[in-house]
């Protein structure tokens, strides 16, 4: 639940917007109140890389000086938001995680998405710490530290948006974006225990992204509520002729739908492999959410764990091809995890790819198929709650499974084929935060969404402000 007061670190999006927009408080209190939380927290967490203090508190006070002289300062007018570090940022160098774009000149020009929120009268206050290249589940970054779970500092926070979950579940930031190829959005939300949307691929602009996988990369917004997280996703939206890989679709918003309930959809489980990779937590958490939202059928999407393989095919394909020049004059300066993965995607043999290009376009006939039947399945987002920093292992019903790679076993399916998803926070599960996957077919969004607002609604789906951070290790 959102804290009415908009200086407090609980406040949420709606709330800090409503509170500018009435004059009630300043833009510049909210953003100087920010930035202090930033100062005295980011030593604990390393979510950021760069704090944009100045442009934050120019942006500020022009807002107030707008609102004074009756301008319209946005939606968004005076919430805080800051970014993964590979989106373009003016006048930053986009790290994209990595040492070796250290030596890149800064960027010239914002990102698509954070002009967007911009010009929503959003204020920008800096960059979030990532998985190097985007390569990875669990924002355990050699060149930039690991960012830490606010809920548990000797934890991972998920990745490879990392920094972004964790400084919007720590209550730096009212708002954050993120990047999902594989889960990127997923895995942090659900680790940190906030709430995460991946839109339908294709539905925002990548301008400004420095990419990881061209068929598979997805912007998306991440906020501890959901009428906030659909304040931004609606913000975001818009055509970018400059983005080739945007679909030509209409803005269609979804704040104002959010509250319209649940029963004239068809919600239902996903099991198979959802089921049988998922930890009794998680399964707890999925349990509650479908009883709440009246889900009594399970499903199996055919051949997912087939699906899960595809998608590392092709993602190490694209990725190692992209890097490959770096690979070849800069090897040294890659995390040799990264670098080996690089190779390896770089050496992929063409039939393997082409045949994950074949079963890519198989399984998403199977799965649109089963949404003539349903409109909305659920299912778990993380094997199990966060593993310890440096963890090389995660025990999974009884079985050992290599800690980095198994965050995603329930995210990277869906990826392949672009579909759709919300992750919603499910509390009070586990000792950790968990989270429950809302999956809907292309460009129904809205679907996913009111789901994840009934779940809130009912007191099953929330985001605790993490405080641990201020008080343990």
């Amino acid at each position: 639940m959102s804290d009415p007061d908009p200086l407090s670190p609980s406040a949420g999006a709606a709330t800090i917007a409503a509170a500018v927009r009435a004059r009630r408080v300043t833009a510049t209190a909210v953003t100087e109140t920010s930035l202090a939380r930033i100062e005295a927290a980011n030593a604990r967490l390393n979510a950021f890389t760069a704090v944009t203090g100045e442009r934050a508190l120019a942006t500020a006070r022009q807002l107030d000086r707008d609102i004074a002289a009756g301008a319209d300062p946005g939606p968004l007018a005076g919430v805080p938001f800051a970014v993964k570090n590979l989106y373009d940022v003016a006048g930053l160098t986009t790290l994209a995680g990595s040492a070796i774009n250290a030596d890149d000149p800064p960027a010239a020009l914002d990102a698509a998405a954070v002009s967007r929120l911009a010009t929503s009268g959003a204020v920008l206050l800096g960059a979030l710490n990532m998985d190097e290249y985007a390569f990875g589940f669990t924002t355990e970054n050699s060149h930039y530290g690991p960012v830490r779970n606010p809920h548990a500092t000797g934890r991972i926070a998920g990745g490879s948006s990392g920094g972004s979950a964790a400084a919007v579940a720590a209550g730096l930031v009212a708002l954050s974006l993120g990047s999902d190829t594989n889960g990127s959005i997923r895995v942090p939300a659900a680790l940190c225990g906030v709430f995460g949307l991946k839109p339908t691929y294709g539905r925002l602009s990548r301008r400004g992204l420095f990419p990881f996988s061209a068929s598979l990369d997805h912007a998306g917004p991440f906020a501890r509520g959901v009428a906030d997280l659909a304040q931004a996703y609606d913000a975001l939206q818009g055509e970018d002729p400059a983005d080739p890989a945007q679909a030509p679709r209409p803005v269609e918003p979804v704040a104002a739908g959010l509250n319209d309930g649940v029963g004239d959809l068809r919600i239902a489980v996903a099991g198979g492999h959802f089921h049988d990779n998922a930890g009794a937590g998680a399964r707890t958490a999925l349990a509650r959410a479908a009883d709440a939202v009246g889900a009594r059928e399970t499903v199996d999407l055919p051949e997912a764990a087939r699906a899960r393989a595809a998608a590392a095919i092709i993602t190490y394909a694209e990725a190692g091809n992209l890097h490959l020049h770096r690979v070849r004059a800069r090897a040294d300066a890659l995390d040799p995890l990264i670098r080996d993965r690089l190779i390896a995607g770089a050496l992929t043999p063409a039939n393997w790819l082409l045949q994950a290009q074949r079963f890519r376009a198989w399984f998403r006939t199977q799965v649109l198929a089963l949404f003539a039947r349903h409109d909305v399945l659920l299912a778990p987002a993380t094997p199990d709650v966060a593993s310890p920093i440096g963890a090389e292992t995660i025990r999974i019903n009884g079985v050992d499974l290599p800690a980095r790679a198994t965050a995603g076993i329930l995210t990277q399916p869906l990826t392949l084929i672009g579909l759709p998803v919300c992750v919603v926070p499910v509390p009070d599960v586990a000792a950790l935060p968990l989270g429950v996957q809302i999956i809907a077919p292309p460009w129904h969004e809205d679907q996913a969404l009111r789901v994840a607002a009934a779940l809130e609604r009912a007191g099953v789906a929330a985001a605790p402000l993490a405080t641990a951070w201020q008080t343990t290790g």
